[in-house]
């Protein structure tokens, strides 16, 4: 494999991007394989040698890749694909055909697979030496599956594609009886592997960004800005909690946004109203909250909504609106089964209750953060926990009719 040029060097901005490109566009193609395009043995294991480059738990080269171009073995492996489960996929995907459903689309792609997938040019399993004890030790499934990855890109370059697909270990006994594997040997997942139908793949959007799901340091804690070090309030450090809730999103809108509600959770929130309790709640309301601390005492705040948008999300900054206290906010997102909901505060940037105290001890800043933050963590697991149990409660009621049997 030729080196990089020069304008190709590691740290260099096209460098990055071309990495960056070719990471963010390998997709799982399941519609675009080109089923009627052969595919050489070489380019395939021109694949496996990128991915060979892959690390490896303790070093011991334990990665086999089998790869299926026997069209009988390739008819044997579809008719086990179906009975794994895909053959409900297809059905399940004639169930949702133009109903706009959100997986419909998924499940059409699902469909085209399970019912082509013997026409693919091959077949490729990766697998490893040994078996999963269930110790979490290192050196089995964390020895192959960044293999398996870095193939999925190698095609990618190449003008191939594929998809990871597990669905048909349901029948992995069945599969190694037909490959004559070991039994010490694991089998990963499935690539079915093919030229792509074009190559113009897109980054596909993802649910959150970065900073969104990215704690440093403890569980849950966010930063808005760049880090200094140490932690200063300046990095717009916060708290994150989240929750599934086997609730529809306009059920736990319901009690997101009560500001009130909290008071029955939080030790240190008191309990809130509208200022304008016959207005309108949206975007630039306000209401006042009331809270207790045993090291500061008893204080009032002014909180003016930000974000207003039912049943999704409600946010609010404390005090001055152009340079909060602390900015709140609840998401609520559509799940299989529910609904996610996730609270997060941000301190800061403007002056609170911890401003006194990291004056008089610039040097503890730090410290003073991180407890506030632990504090906030509590309070704020309480709450959600609080809602998820009341809104579980309401969805079971609406699930039965008024002799409480369900509907």
């Amino acid at each position: 494999m030729a080196a990089p040029t020069p304008e190709f060097e590691p740290g260099t901005d096209q460098y990055h991007s071309l990495v960056d490109h070719a990471l963010m566009t390998t997709r799982g193609v399941r519609r675009r394989l080109d089923f009627e395009r052969d595919v050489d043995d070489q380019t395939i294991l021109d694949c496996i040698d990128v991915a060979e480059q892959a690390p490896t738990g303790g070093n011991n080269g334990s990665r086999r890749w089998i790869v299926i171009r026997d069209q009988d073995t390739k008819d044997r492996m579809a008719e086990l694909y179906l009975s794994a489960g895909v053959d409900w996929v297809i059905q399940t995907a004639d169930r949702l055909k133009g109903t706009g459903h959100q997986n419909e689309a998924l499940m059409q792609g699902a469909k085209h697979l399970g019912e082509n997938i013997s026409r693919a040019p091959a077949l490729v399993i990766p697998t490893v030496i040994g078996r999963h004890d269930g110790s979490g030790r290192p050196g089995l499934f964390d020895s192959v599956i960044q293999s398996a990855w870095s193939f999925m890109v190698a095609l990618r370059a190449r003008g191939l594609g594929t998809v990871w697909t597990t669905m048909y270990l349901n029948e992995a006994d069945a599969v190694a009886e037909l490959l004559d594997l070991p039994d010490d040997v694991t089998q990963i997942c499935l690539f079915p592997v093919a030229y792509t139908v074009g190559t113009d793949f897109k980054a596909t959007s993802r649910r959150y960004p970065a900073r969104d799901i990215t704690y440093f340091d403890r569980y849950g804690r966010t930063l808005a800005e760049g880090r200094s070090e140490p932690r200063s309030i300046v990095d717009g450090p916060g708290q994150l909690v989240e929750i599934d809730i086997k609730a529809r999103p306009e059920i736990v809108w319901e009690f997101v946004s009560d500001v009130n509600l909290s008071a029955e959770f939080s030790e240190e929130f008191q309990g809130g109203e509208w200022d304008d309790p016959d207005g309108d709640s949206g975007v630039g309301s306000t209401f006042t909250g009331h809270n207790k601390h045993p090291q500061v005492g008893e204080w009032s705040t002014t909180s003016h909504v930000t974000v207003w948008d039912p049943p999704r999300e409600f946010a609010w900054s404390v005090a001055d609106p152009e340079a909060p206290a602390a900015q709140w906010r609840f998401t609520v997102e559509k799940v299989p089964g529910g609904s996610r909901l996730r609270y997060h505060v941000r301190l800061g940037p403007g002056r609170s209750g911890l401003t006194p105290a990291i004056e008089a001890m610039p040097d503890k800043e730090a410290r003073i953060v991180a407890g506030r933050q632990r504090e906030h963590q509590q309070n704020m697991q309480r709450v959600i926990e609080g809602i998820k149990e009341k809104a579980e409660t309401q969805a079971a009621v609406e699930r039965s009719d008024p002799s409480g049997f369900p509907r």
